[in-house]
């Protein structure tokens, strides 16, 4: 089989009893969680999915995201993961976009309302005729919503389902990203793409089944980063998936003591605040004889919390590299190494990367040159689903261009330097400056508008908007912000807003951001 579920039934029927997800007070074995995942595929098959159908998903870091998650895949449908944080107009494109037939979501709060947001997108979507409301903490049957209760629809479906047999480049899921043209777009990956790269944490840091990890997952599973390389590869080898949905420090170190864990991935604000967090009422000692695996990706690790972290905890943090075009893994460290500190490691067995020109042609080998990273293997993308420009734009004769600019040294070890791309990383979050113009362009009135990181101490970046006003208009930057918090995701919507007379630009008319 090679179905992207058959990491979960292979572990199951080995290890039915072994605790596969932990969410506070709440274990789920394996057994359970296949048994879950069997009902969720049958719920799809009572709403008309088959495979090669669209299911999407919006869910913070609780169990539910993994039994539908595998569910949906065992149906033979495509996942399409969602950010929870999203608002009602953007969940709107992606359901269209993605053809989406079914939609689960989290019932959120008051302060996060994904329920609401997400069932009015969902409204708007033509062709997506199911919603499915996830209340988490409740019982079957107790949502105010009957009709849309997970829950109470899931309780009526039988525990047993054979899985949809699918081929190796079968779509598994459709990751949304964004771009230069401003509007997201999802990068289809094969059953195989994933499942290989769920298996790699075999050579990257030596998982295996005899001896399970218990991985900490607090980076958001809709995410590829959680999603492959810490829920999948925890599954993959029968670990435990201590799931948080929200990264609080002191909270994270005290998991980390209580549920043993081994396994820890976070992007580079996360070790910054943990260590921040590290005073003499947190265990230490107990925390450093457990861990054995930190791994960062986003952006690169300062020197000193590469050094500090070492110091303190007697582990070396594990940096890489990928896309969601990648599936995501594509470079590593070596495990067990003094780090390159800037570097992204080497690319992982069965990948190849290199550095290339505008024109697709390979920079010299040069230690001190620098080109864009490109990408081959089985974990590239099939393309951007429905877009065949755009995947050609960045796809040619099996690779993949990252948008990504770097350098090689003498020993094969790739170091980032900038990004071509005008990308913002804020707290890990991938956030497209031109979606956001686009959206602050609506308002009456903004007239032109620029958006930019700059640096923040704990978001790594904030996002700012420079805005050139309609004469006349009275509208204040607080205004402003407040209004582009009704239609952005959390992390999206600018905090900083600058109005200005003009932008500086090129004699052809291209803002210069840089000079920003």
């Amino acid at each position: 089989m090679t179905n992207l579920a058959s990491l979960l039934e292979t572990t199951a029927s080995t290890y039915p009893d072994r605790i596969a997800i932990v969410v506070g007070e709440r274990r789920m074995t394996y057994r359970q969680l296949d048994e879950a995942a069997n009902q969720v595929a049958n719920l799809l098959v009572s709403c008309g999915v088959v495979p090669g159908d669209k299911v999407a998903l919006t869910c913070p870091n609780i169990p539910e995201f993994t039994s539908i998650y595998f569910g949906i895949l065992k149906s033979g449908a495509v996942v399409v993961p969602l950010n929870f944080l999203l608002k009602r107009r953007e969940f709107a494109y992606h359901l269209q976009d993605s053809d989406a037939k079914v939609l689960f979501a989290f019932e959120g709060s008051a302060e996060v309302p994904t329920g609401r947001e997400a069932r009015d997108g969902f409204s708007e979507a033509e062709g997506c005729t199911h919603f499915f409301r996830i209340s988490a903490g409740r019982g079957p049957g107790s949502s105010p919503h009957q009709a849309d209760d997970f829950a109470s629809a899931v309780e009526r479906q039988p525990r047993s389902f054979e899985t949809a047999v699918v081929s190796d480049d079968d779509s598994a899921v459709i990751l949304y990203t964004s771009g230069t043209t401003g509007r997201p777009k999802g990068a289809e990956l094969r059953h195989s793409s994933v499942r290989i790269n769920s298996l790699a944490a075999r050579d990257l840091y030596l998982a295996n089944e005899e001896t399970p990890d218990t991985y900490l997952c607090v980076l958001p599973l809709f995410h590829s980063f959680g999603q492959t390389a810490v829920q999948n590869a925890s599954i993959a080898f029968g670990g435990t998936v201590v799931l948080m949905s929200r990264f609080e420090p002191r909270r994270v170190l005290d998991v980390m003591v209580e549920e043993r864990i081994t396994v820890f991935g976070g992007v580079p604000t996360m070790y910054w605040a943990l260590l921040a967090a590290l005073d003499d009422t947190v265990d230490v000692r107990a925390i450093a004889e457990r861990l054995r695996v930190a791994i960062s990706g986003g952006s690169a690790l300062a020197g000193e919390i590469h050094r500090e972290f070492s110091d303190r905890l007697g582990v070396t943090i594990i940096e890489g590299y990928g896309l969601s075009e990648t599936s995501p893994g594509a470079a590593f460290s070596p495990w067990g190494t003094k780090p390159r500190v800037g570097s992204i490691g080497k690319p992982i067995p069965d990948v190849d990367m290199k550095l290339i020109q505008d024109d697709w042609s390979d920079v010299p080998d040069d230690p001190q040159a620098i080109g864009e990273i490109a990408i081959r293997g089985y974990n590239v993308m099939k393309g951007y689903y429905k877009r065949p420009v755009e995947t050609a734009e960045v796809m040619r004769d099996g690779w993949f261009r990252s948008g990504d600019l770097g350098r090689k040294d003498e020993d094969g070890y790739f170091y980032i330097v900038d990004r071509s791309k005008d990308m913002i990383i804020r707290g890990g979050y991938n956030v497209y400056p031109r979606e956001v113009e686009e959206v602050l362009m609506e308002h009456p009135a903004v007239s032109l508008v620029a958006v930019i990181g700059v640096p923040h101490p704990s978001h790594g970046e904030e996002i700012k908007a420079v805005v050139v006003k309609n004469a006349g208009d009275a509208t204040s930057e607080s205004d402003l912000i407040e209004w582009s918090r009704t239609l952005l995701a959390a992390y999206k919507y600018p905090r900083i807003i600058e109005f200005r007379d003009a932008l500086p630009m090129t004699s052809t008319g291209k803002i210069l951001k840089r000079e920003l």
